[in-house]
């Protein structure tokens, strides 16, 4: 069998929120290689055959998306492009290499009706094309045969990129009082969290050869932050925990209030218990995670 240290991951998006983080939390755990867009772009397939097929990879992570949630509505086929169609070839060769995929997805394939916290078996029902989109996704890799361990996470901020943290703290240092949608509810996840516990699942996994471990744990797992708020309290905390001398006031509105070209569950929360059960990992109460982010900024 293969040592570890001689095992490959191949890693997507280096340059988004995940991405960034994975790049150094799957430190040790292999040789990562770390691709940006102009590496590996999502869009074009062929390319990505290509890539995988050189790299020969004992594990793929595949955090890139189409993220722009309002956008994919007027830009259907990218967003399917990059969402379905790419994660559904990272699989076939996934597949035809006897190796694993790690893939993320999203809240979003739910409609936000049930009342309490989301499982993994619960009927999903997106309601909007970027929710569509990654469903098609999770459909494509568990049709592909591949092994494969899928992590839906929700509301991911971090320090870089565009995310509703830094947009809150852009708009916040330059308004005296901003408007949040307070009916809608969800856990902030922290990117650096969603890397720490994929990370921490993987050193549990054995190296390819052994497929039992796979075959026993494939699947869809639910990864995001413990606890939840609405829009308006993650605001709230974003400012309780900021450095501005001036803080603004946060009004909580209705989401109609906010009309935006993608429609959004009112009800996000996920349980995190069968993560919890199956690999021992626990996700940090979303506060603790959001005041350990500001204090790295």
């Amino acid at each position: 069998m293969a040592k570890r240290e001689e095992q490959t991951i191949l890693l997507t998006g280096v340059n988004g929120q995940v991405g960034f983080e994975l790049a150094r939390s799957l430190q040790g755990l292999g040789k990562v290689v770390a691709l940006d867009r102009n590496s590996l772009d999502l869009a074009n397939l062929d390319q990505v055959r290509r890539v995988v097929r050189e790299v020969k990879p004992g594990i793929i992570v595949n955090p890139a998306a189409h993220t722009a949630v309002d956008k994919a509505e007027s830009d259907i086929e990218a967003a399917m492009r990059l969402n379905a169609e790419a994660p559904g070839v990272l699989a076939e060769e996934a597949k035809r290499l006897g190796t694993a995929l790690v893939h993320y997805s999203t809240d979003y394939v739910f409609d936000g009706t049930k009342n309490g916290f989301y499982v993994e078996g619960d009927p999903v029902n997106p309601q909007n094309v970027y929710g569509k989109s990654k469903l098609a996704g999770e459909q494509a890799i568990a049709a592909s045969g591949c092994a494969y361990l899928i992590f839906r996470t929700s509301w991911v901020y971090g320090t870089r990129g565009k995310n509703f943290l830094l947009t809150m703290l852009r708009l916040g240092a330059d308004r005296d009082e901003l408007s949040v949608v307070a009916d809608q509810f969800g856990a902030p996840t922290w990117s650096n969290t969603i890397a720490a516990l994929s990370s921490n699942v993987l050193a549990q996994a054995p190296v390819m050869s052994d497929g039992d471990w796979w075959q026993q744990h494939s699947g869809i797992y639910h990864l995001t932050a413990s606890g939840a708020t609405s829009w308006h309290g993650f605001a709230a905390a974003i400012f309780e925990f900021s450095d501005l001398a001036e803080k603004p006031s946060v009004t909580p509105i209705p989401a109609s209030a906010y009309p935006t070209p993608a429609a959004r569950p009112g009800n996000s929360r996920m349980s995190n218990d069968r993560l919890a059960a199956t690999f021992g990992v626990r996700a940090p109460d979303w506060r603790d995670a959001l005041r350990l982010c500001m204090e790295r900024r």
